[in-house]
């Protein structure tokens, strides 16, 4: 699998971050937690997903984070690329299409 960086606060050594891959899906890395499908990212992340787009899953924590639920990053070329610090785990997850209420229908 394909990664290519999209961002994160701390820059392209720091972590979390956000990837997309070429399967269409986002690759995010982030802080484990006790679920190996589950990693914690903060709120500020989101930023990074290109125009459109979002990431669905996402369960707030009430204190600047979000936990995030998907399939465990386990491609040897992704994780080459990624380097992911012990503490820290990544999760690939669809990639969602922005959709507000509001927003005219299709059909007119």
């Amino acid at each position: 699998m394909h990664v290519e960086f999209l961002g994160g606060d701390s820059g392209g050594q720091g972590s979390p971050r956000l990837y997309v891959t070429d399967r269409s899906t986002f690759a995010v890395q982030g802080w484990k937690t006790p679920h190996t499908n589950q990693i914690e990212i903060p709120h500020r992340l989101l930023r990074y997903a290109q125009p459109g787009t979002c990431l669905a899953g996402l369960q707030d924590t009430g204190h600047g984070t979000f936990l995030l639920s998907g399939t465990p990053v386990t491609d040897p070329e992704a994780l080459e690329v990624m380097r992911i610090p012990g503490h820290e785990a990544a999760v690939e997850v669809p990639i969602s299409q922005v959709v507000t209420p509001d927003a005219p229908s299709p059909r007119g």
